[in-house]
């Protein structure tokens, strides 16, 4: 049941779907550039290895986003039409750790079904001090 929810969820004639998966993606793909240098069709095999189906026309305007936003860096290849190789960036890697505790934290909620301990007036108020 739950591979058949994330399967229809995985499509990309599912523009809500897609839309929420791109951040899904997005942190797969900061993941994967913080250990070693990627490029587009690594990236649509590793994400495939997931359920998720990406065209080359919705990968690579994603790393272009991504390059535009400083997270990565494009390195072209030596030779004319050469794959490029991602590599992440110092702000790329801030991202990452910011995401990382948003997923731990979103996992803890919606997965473990834990719900998080609330703050006080109090407690916020002594934090401050």
């Amino acid at each position: 049941m739950i591979d058949d929810k994330r399967k229809r969820l995985s499509s990309m004639n599912d523009p809500l779907g897609r839309e929420v998966l791109l951040a899904f993606w997005k942190a797969h793909v900061l993941h994967h550039a913080a250990s070693r240098p990627v490029y587009g069709l690594w990236l649509i095999e590793e994400l495939a290895e997931h359920g998720y189906r990406l065209s080359p026309g919705t990968l690579y305007p994603l790393l272009a986003r991504m390059e535009r936003n400083g997270w990565l860096r494009a390195e072209p290849g030596e030779r004319p039409n050469a794959r490029k190789n991602y590599r992440i960036t110092r702000e790329g890697r801030r991202v990452l750790h910011a995401l990382r505790g948003h997923i731990e934290e979103l996992h803890r909620e919606v997965v473990r079904d834990v719900e998080p301990r609330r703050r006080s007036r109090r407690d916020t108020k002594e934090k401050t001090r």
